[in-house]
């Protein structure tokens, strides 16, 4: 018998599942809310819960699937998957993950970072096309990155490669929470956006409907951002602009660094689409040199909420 995969993708709010095909086809999938209270002691306990239970619903047994591949935020050990530091799940302590899973159900385990398997999973079954050089960047609440190159995800000496959102794009730029000023986070995450035009907007003389928003202690988005500047709103319009060229800057130097096949865009953010997408790329475009920009493609992302959950379960064809 064929043996199956099971992808877990570990989030702050929400725990994704899905079992699927050797392929990366998916067959099952669900989700659990993330309990982090307790120091987040829950978490480990309700994924082995939820495994269980579900190979009990699809009457299957653990001897039917090759492994459990996760995609975790936080600092990952991959040898011995273990994962410390993750603070939006209320993680300060070092997690056993690996050895808690497989005792608990009985398959083998793989773990890597939450950028890393969305990259793995766009690479493999989304806007990759499955190529060797494939570089991904999540613009969410903060901005992640992945990169694939000659076949092989990039971990770096401390787990560190493939860190997109702190290129710095502008040094006398705002402060990171990773304590130096300029990173691409701090520009064109979705609270980037923000800020970028919250402080465009003190400056800004015209009328713009953006402006009024702000102007009248109303809270704006991304979204709200994009929206406007796609209806012509002038301040909107610059505000965009400014992330794009952020955008173009830090994706031409990925370009010119590691000229993947293609840079893939994915998360919230990018869900202003080919609006968005245009303009970064007349600025990657304008940053990169010629046989970088002839060969390296910007594109969006295709597979939105199961990303993380196919290139999870990609780790566990380790044991197939």
């Amino acid at each position: 018998m064929d043996k199956k995969l099971i992808g877990v993708d570990l989030g702050g709010t929400t725990t994704k599942f899905a079992i699927l095909t050797v392929e990366g086809d998916i067959q099952q999938r669900w989700s659990i809310d993330t309990n982090v209270l307790d120091e987040g002691a829950h978490i480990i306990p309700d994924i082995i819960e939820s495994i269980n239970h579900h190979m009990k619903l699809y009457d299957m047994t653990a001897d039917q699937f090759a492994g459990i591949g996760m995609g975790s935020p936080g600092t990952v050990d991959r040898k011995l998957g273990t994962v410390i530091g993750a603070y939006n799940l209320n993680w300060k302590t070092l997690q056993q993950a690996k050895k808690e899973i497989e005792a608990g159900t009985g398959i083998e385990f793989a773990i890597d970072n939450d950028a890393n398997v969305a990259a793995l999973g766009e690479r493999w079954k989304g806007a990759g096309e499955n190529d060797d050089n494939v570089a991904f960047v999540t613009l969410g609440t903060g901005v992640g990155g992945g990169i694939i190159a000659d076949g092989h995800l990039l971990h770096g000496t401390a787990g560190s490669a493939g860190e997109i959102g702190h290129i710095t794009v502008d040094p006398k730029g705002y402060l990171c929470t990773c304590g130096k000023h300029g990173c691409l986070e701090t520009v064109a995450s979705a609270t980037g956006v923000v800020r970028v035009a919250r402080d465009m907007a003190e400056e800004y003389a015209g009328t713009s409907q953006l402006k009024q928003i702000l102007d009248d202690g109303n809270e704006i988005s991304s979204k709200i951002t994009f929206d406007l500047a796609k209806q012509g709103d002038p301040l909107a319009k610059m505000v965009v602009d400014k992330v794009a060229k952020y955008l173009g800057i830090a994706l031409g130097n990925v370009g010119n660094t590691l000229n993947p096949a293609c840079i893939v865009i994915g998360g919230g953010v990018s869900a202003a689409g080919t609006f968005l997408l245009d303009q970064v790329q007349a600025y990657f475009d304008e940053y990169t040199f010629p046989q970088v920009r002839e060969t390296t493609k910007l594109k969006l992302a295709e597979l939105g909420n199961v990303a993380g959950v196919i290139g999870a379960a990609s780790l566990a064809l380790e044991f197939v």
